[in-house]
């Protein structure tokens, strides 16, 4: 997914994994994923999807700070 914010694009692609968190099975209507990336410039974004009936109805990514990133990653 490819996401232009303040005039910087997000891509899930093009940028490294740093963390991963999944909750439910594949297919449940309220499970979710959540996937903590960082560019090649070093900004950091969350990657969300879900089911039908969870907190993330459909894909989006949002940016991170790098102290939000931390605080993230630190509690998941």
């Amino acid at each position: 997914m490819v996401k232009i914010i303040c005039k910087k694009t997000y891509d899930t692609d093009a940028s490294e994994i740093v963390k991963k968190v999944t909750y439910g099975a594949f297919g449940d209507n309220d499970g979710y994923e959540e996937t903590l990336y960082v560019t090649k410039e070093g900004n950091y974004f969350l990657y969300t999807n879900g089911g039908a009936e969870s907190k993330y109805t459909k894909e989006d990514i949002k940016r991170l700070s790098k102290a939000k990133a931390e605080e993230w990653f630190a509690n998941n």
